[in-house]
């Protein structure tokens, strides 16, 4: 028996990537798998058609403690092990498309603004400027959008740095904690947040803008490939923990055989609202 290898060219790969972004993407929407999570119905909170509720900064805080215990549910387990699927599945091409990317000039001015306006510390800021127009102006959604974002930065960033600080894999260019991209997440963070609270016509452009600042950071040979992929799954998960409840969609999802192999199939059951 011969031993065929498939190859992949880089551009494939970073297609693939964009499509598993965008299955990624779907699951926020609410998902209702056919073994749905008793952790979630438990967590979820009720639906109420009144205005929200002024949100304290001691609200927020305990808020992100509670949504840590939110975690652990059968689809957050299913988004993280699509994202670890998916950065699997890219390891292999780690070192080309990094290079790939990295060799364009072009590209670099393209993404030349994703570290700063992806990064940790930007993120934060909108989120407590978006916090605080909302507290100043008396609007309790929009403040309710800032303490949803805040508490996802909390949650993400400490799930991002508890696993670098784990696997402490170099980044391309030689320096350490590559995996995973905290950039990713924080930004696939932000963008659950806002779909979840507004809808898919922000929540749009919002994880495609997330997108963005991923592969601005493989360009930038801080990250590679199956960083940036897992970072945007543990995003994903963070900004879903905190707006249990929230979201206009719902989706079903549940394994599928396919000829030669299976996968996962998404089916849209309708709306919320």
């Amino acid at each position: 028996m011969s031993d065929r290898r498939i190859r992949r060219s880089p551009r494939q790969m970073i297609a693939a990537t964009c499509l598993s972004c965008a299955v990624l993407a779907a699951a926020p929407g609410e998902l209702a798998a056919q073994t749905a999570s008793s952790s979630d119905a438990q967590n979820r909170p009720p639906l109420s058609t009144q205005a929200p509720a002024p949100v304290g900064m001691q609200d927020v805080v305990a808020g992100a403690i509670q949504d840590f215990r939110r975690i652990p549910s059968w689809t957050n387990i299913a988004i993280l092990a699509a994202g670890g699927l998916g950065a699997a599945m890219g390891h292999s091409s780690d070192r080309s498309v990094s290079n790939a990317l990295a060799g364009s000039q072009r590209l670099g001015t393209v993404f030349g603004v994703g570290e700063t306006a992806g990064g940790a510390r930007m993120q934060l800021f909108g989120a407590l400027g978006t916090y605080a127009v909302g507290r100043i102006s008396g609007h309790n959604k929009i403040s309710t959008i800032g303490a949803d974002l805040i508490q996802s930065q909390i949650v993400a960033q400490s799930m991002t740095a508890a696993i670098k600080m784990s696997v402490g894999r170099t980044r391309p260019d030689g320096t350490e904690y590559s995996f995973p991209s905290g950039h990713a997440s924080v930004s696939f963070a932000t963008a659950t947040v806002l779909q979840r609270n507004l809808g898919w016509k922000v929540g749009i452009p919002a994880y495609g803008f997330a997108t963005y600042v991923a592969a601005s950071r493989i360009q930038d040979k801080r990250h590679f490939l199956s960083d940036v992929t897992f970072g945007a799954a543990i995003g994903i998960v963070a900004g879903r923990s905190v707006t249990l409840g929230k979201g206009d969609a719902k989706f079903a999802v549940a394994p599928s055989a396919a000829p030669g192999g299976g996968g996962i199939s998404f089916t849209w059951l309708g709306s919320n609202k």
